[in-house]
């Protein structure tokens, strides 16, 4: 027999989390369900990642987040979020996908598989979409790019030390990741379609890694392409032609997006040219009635614009909105 819910939030990263408290102060049965672990895109961030922004602004649930430094890492606001999962007994079904859900506003199916790949049927009444956008890389689509030496997510340097590691890309992950390779003894070579490392890297990274790259410590190709990706080897076009390099590993850190694949089939209207959902600014909830987004899948293709520090308001929004429905 199917489990049933107030409301289904698919999704426990920081908004996810949100969401599920905000639901849960107002009496709405809730249950969260997510594909990893507990705030897994936060899991996958590199081992060694400080945050932008200071704790205050990764609070949710008004409890209290520290940090030795000015600036949380990612150890600490992952100690954080358990924590407040804690703190509020949140329903949460970890390693569990969405595949499917049906029905409507007020009778949803959302279908299921867990990790030991059991299927499931929930019953919902309200949904809530949390998804975010860490799950889909931007692709190089160049051939070769399937080879297993090629990666779009980077975690940590070690493994790379005394080989020849190429970084795609000029933003801060891709900086961050140049960076940590070269001291940790890889021999580095950051390629990019730009003139530049991008304005947007953070302020104590930039210097750094533009510092890295004037003194020849980390090679760089700007205004340059892969073109094809080999076993031993990359073919890049350059302002002064093609050329190949001597290569081990692969980092293609050009950007994420959103699982446009699982809104489209659930029934979410995007904007044609943003790739933005169409939903009511006021109560977030999408032209799907009943069912509601959360967090930077609101953004479209523009996820430069939520964060964590203000998609976890997006929560206070949408349970306002299902708990007046459902309660008057």
């Amino acid at each position: 027999m199917s489990e049933s819910f107030d409301a289904l939030v698919v999704g426990a990263g920081p908004t996810g989390l949100a969401c599920g408290i905000e639901l849960q102060q107002r009496g709405v049965k809730a249950l969260l369900v997510e594909k990893g672990c507990v705030v897994n895109s936060l899991y996958h961030y590199p081992t060694n990642m400080t945050f932008f922004t200071t704790p205050e602004l990764l609070e949710i649930g008004n409890l209290p987040m520290t940090s030795l430094n000015e600036k949380p890492n990612r150890t600490e606001a992952l100690k954080y979020y358990r924590r407040v999962a804690d703190h509020y007994h949140l329903d949460i079904r970890q390693y569990e996908r969405v595949h499917r859900i049906g029905g409507e506003d007020r009778a949803f199916q959302v279908f299921t598989t867990d990790r030991f790949g059991c299927q499931h049927v929930y019953q919902a009444r309200k949904i809530v979409l949390a998804t975010g956008y860490y799950d889909v890389p931007n692709r190089l689509n160049v051939p070769g790019e399937d080879l297993p030496k090629v990666l779009h997510y980077y975690k940590e340097p070690h493994p790379y030390y005394n080989h020849d590691v190429a970084v795609i890309g000029a933003k801060n992950s891709a900086a961050i990741a140049a960076l940590e390779l070269w001291w940790t003894g890889a021999r580095v070579t950051l390629i990019h379609r730009g003139g530049k490392i991008s304005d947007s890297v953070k302020y104590w990274i930039k210097p750094n890694v533009e510092n890295r790259i004037k003194n020849g410590e980390i090679r760089s190709y700007f205004h340059s392409r892969v073109v094809e990706i080999q076993a031993d080897c990359l073919r890049i076009d350059t302002l002064e032609g093609e050329i190949a390099l001597k290569n081990d590993f692969v980092f293609a850190l050009i950007g994420y997006q959103p699982d446009l694949q699982f809104l489209n089939s659930t029934g979410i209207t995007l904007e044609a040219e943003t790739l933005r959902p169409r939903t009511n600014p006021g109560t977030l909830e999408s032209e799907r009635s009943g069912i509601y987004l959360a967090g930077v899948i609101v953004a479209g293709m523009h996820t430069n614009e939520i964060f964590i520090e203000n998609g976890r308001f997006h929560g206070q929004l949408i349970a306002q909105s299902i708990a007046s429905k459902l309660f008057g």
